[in-house]
């Protein structure tokens, strides 16, 4: 039995030489509520189809795990309740025991990779939760980043985390993180964190090259490429800063934790700003996925494919 279930649509694409982007499904079970989830991921499809690639939204639907969905598999995922939050430790798990789960952006790189996906786009990836030197809670997002090839496009890390350390994880681990046609690494709903980014890069064929050059070198590990939410649909920082700390302390006043921390965090914020970053969640998902189709494609062009080994490619 085949280990990965390719959707028809994501198989076709792999037939026929059109590139593919994965695309995570916690944000569909655990990132907004129905019917938002649901609208935005066909929306989120829709983009990457338009940009010129074939998304593949990834799941595990009782113990399969599926590379693409067909329309039916994502309406009922988008409207089930309970499903399981799949990362690098649990994944293979929930497949064993025949569960259904979405996948983190952990989790998705990892079936990203053995499909053979080269770009995923994504809202934000995980990192280091505030409090962290007493929790210990770091996503694995940041570990995974390290250790599987695939090019990760997000609108930063999520503004509810400890940025400051993320990126001083993520330069530890060695893994490149680039901020889009900008400077300053951006913090999810707002284009600016106060940080400046390690790298710069302002074209997809600039982006693709690196990840190239990153594997002829022989170097572990994907890349970050940090796109800024667009500029109309942002919420600036000093704006947002309140509703982060408020919904902060109510997750440690009410002893949340673990996996529940981003989820509830995010329904908190949503209530506070009253929808504002649902609709700027939505804005930026659309944006990383035509950035990380634009991407797909510079990877997947013919100078790229011509069978190259390292030395040629240096």
């Amino acid at each position: 039995m085949s280990l990965l279930h390719f959707s028809d649509a994501a198989a076709r694409a792999r037939r026929e030489g059109v590139p593919l982007v994965a695309l995570e499904s916690t944000i569909i079970t655990h990132g907004m509520p129905w019917p938002d989830n649901a609208e935005t991921a066909r929306r989120v499809e829709a983009e990457v189809r338009a940009a010129g690639a074939e998304p593949a939204t990834i799941a595990v639907l009782e113990g399969r795990l599926c590379i693409g969905l067909e329309d039916e598999q994502l309406e009922a995922l988008a409207r089930a309740q309970g499903v399981a939050k799949l990362s690098r430790a649990d994944l293979a798990a929930a497949m064993a025991t025949g569960r259904t789960g979405a996948t983190t952006v952990a989790a998705t790189m990892i079936a990203a990779r053995l499909a053979g996906i080269e770009v995923f786009a994504t809202g934000g990836i995980g990192g280091v939760h505030r409090g962290a030197e007493r929790s210990f809670d770091i996503s694995a997002d940041l570990h995974e980043l390290a250790q599987t090839s695939v090019c990760v496009v997000a609108a930063g890390a999520k503004a509810i985390l400890d940025l400051p350390a993320t990126l001083e994880v993520l330069e530890t681990l060695g893994v490149p993180v680039i901020a889009y046609r900008q400077d300053e690494f951006p913090a999810f709903w707002s284009r600016g964190s106060g940080l400046a980014a390690p790298l710069r890069m302002d074209s997809p064929a600039e982006i693709a090259r690196a990840l190239e050059l990153r594997r002829a070198l022989g170097l572990p590990g994907g890349q970050l490429v940090a796109n800024p939410i667009p500029a109309e649909d942002e919420i600036p920082r000093a704006e947002l800063a309140p509703a982060i700390e408020s919904a902060l302390a109510e997750a440690e006043e009410k002893g949340i934790s673990a996996k529940e921390v981003t989820p509830f965090l995010l329904q908190r914020i949503y209530e506070l700003t009253g929808g504002r970053s649902l609709q700027a969640n939505i804005a930026l998902v659309l944006a990383n996925a035509r950035l990380a189709a634009a991407i797909a494609r510079e990877c997947a062009a013919p100078a790229r494919k011509e069978g190259k080994g390292p030395q040629d490619a240096l």
